[in-house]
């Protein structure tokens, strides 16, 4: 006979492990919010920094290399921690050194010491993305379940792109520092600190082998981490190329929608992150690898009749890649870190996470010697418009000859067997 109170424990059990996860879940994608509050407000934060330290354009630009160097940094050195010490330890460590950077904001007041400041919360930064992107992997019971959750994180990542610039907007606007920004957002840390201590994170058994430093970068012999790194690495250009350069191509505009010259950012950040939580609705419809063919072709035709239409055309389209961006980046990532073992998801996202921030930090920089180089700025999108071309060649060759199909069906394997 069966035991009715057995039966009510076992019930009580689920429902308290999933209301765990559901925590667990929540707490990711704020944690993406918060720091896509602080790197994706820089562009605002630039101009008032030029003026506020007499700065050169160059030296201004720090802002934006200095914390992308060090998050990479920090993903290729220090992502296999997620996987010797475990995940929430990581993930932890990250939020107090991200805490502690931005609340020091209100301790000084020079260009070097907030610029020593933005490359230690790219440091924490580093640390707990990297473990928070091994979580959802531990957390997804297949490659398409993670796919769809790194979508909706990804999405709240898009929420804090927004809020960022938008904060400091209205800050400046009150004539209020800009600094106060890094305190609300080490607020929001402390906070999530506090929970993270309190929540039960899933069950994960560290890896047996000794953290070395070097083991993200090994991983680049395996031939399905260095292709999803080059593509991962092919978007991320095409990407920051609209929302670093597209405010200067759109200078020279003079037609009757202005308004949309000016909001072109914004639009393409808004559009992006529609694009992510739709995600999951369109990838149940949908096969992957078909998506993100046919993303990719739109956003090479944005940029393609873009530069063959000029600044009339660019003002519409650049702006409308945004909705055709928004899946490409967290489904390219949750593909390649699903093709590895659970116990290497840390250090596989250490090695993506490098791949990103390098071509965050160094696209920009190649389109603006390129548009130094002819004089003009279309110049450096012409490039930008190259990497997208191969980008499409990618996602299409993925379509066609599915090269990672297998290994992430065999990586599925045990989990479908628990």
């Amino acid at each position: 006979m069966i035991n009715s109170d057995s039966i009510q424990v076992g019930m009580t059990e689920q429902q308290t492990q999933q209301r765990q996860l559901s925590q667990v879940k929540w707490m990711t994608c704020l944690m993406f919010f918060v720091f896509a509050m602080t790197t994706d407000a820089v562009g605002v934060i630039i101009p008032k920094v030029v003026q506020q330290f007499n700065l050169s354009l160059t030296e201004a630009a720090a802002f934006h290399y200095v914390p992308m160097v060090l998050i990479g940094l920090s993903g290729l050195l220090l992502g296999r921690l997620a996987d010797t010490i475990g995940r929430k330890t990581v993930i932890m460590a990250g939020l107090a050194i991200y805490t502690l950077a931005c609340v020091a904001f209100a301790f000084g007041d020079t260009f070097l010491f907030y610029l020593g400041l933005l490359g230690v919360s790219g440091l924490a930064i580093g640390l707990f993305k990297t473990g928070a992107l091994a979580l959802i992997g531990d957390i997804s019971p297949d490659n398409q379940q993670h796919t769809r959750l790194m979508n909706r994180v990804e999405g709240f990542f898009g929420l804090g792109a927004i809020a960022g610039p938008l904060l400091v907007t209205l800050l400046i606007s009150y004539e209020l520092d800009w600094t106060q920004l890094y305190l609300l957002a080490g607020l929001i840390c402390g906070l999530l600190l506090a929970l993270a201590a309190m929540v039960q994170y899933p069950d994960y058994e560290p890896a047996e082998q000794q953290a070395d430093l070097w083991q993200s970068l090994k991983l680049v012999r395996d031939p399905y981490a260095l292709g999803f790194s080059i593509a991962i690495a092919c978007y991320v250009a095409v990407e920051v190329a609209v929302f670093v350069w597209l405010p200067t191509l759109l200078q020279s505009y003079q037609g009757e929608y202005q308004w949309l010259a000016l909001h072109a950012i914004t639009i393409f950040f808004v559009l992006r992150t529609l694009g992510r939580f739709m995600a999951e609705w369109i990838l149940s419809k949908l096969e992957w690898s078909l998506v993100l063919a046919l993303f990719s072709s739109a956003i090479l035709l944005c940029y393609v009749a873009s530069m063959l239409g000029g600044v009339e055309v660019a003002v519409w389209l650049m702006p409308l890649s945004g909705l055709f961006m928004s899946m490409m980046y967290p489904t390219i990532n949750s593909k390649g870190i699903s093709c590895f073992p659970r116990a290497q998801h840390g250090a596989v996202a250490g090695l993506l996470l490098a791949f990103t921030a390098l071509a965050a930090a160094v696209g920009p920089l190649l389109m603006g010697i390129v548009g130094d180089w002819f004089g003009e700025v279309r110049y450096g999108f012409y490039l930008a418009t190259g990497v997208a071309g191969a980008l499409c060649l990618l996602m299409w060759l993925n379509t066609l000859f599915k090269p990672a199909e297998a290994r992430l069906a065999a990586q599925d394997q045990p989990s479908l067997s628990r």
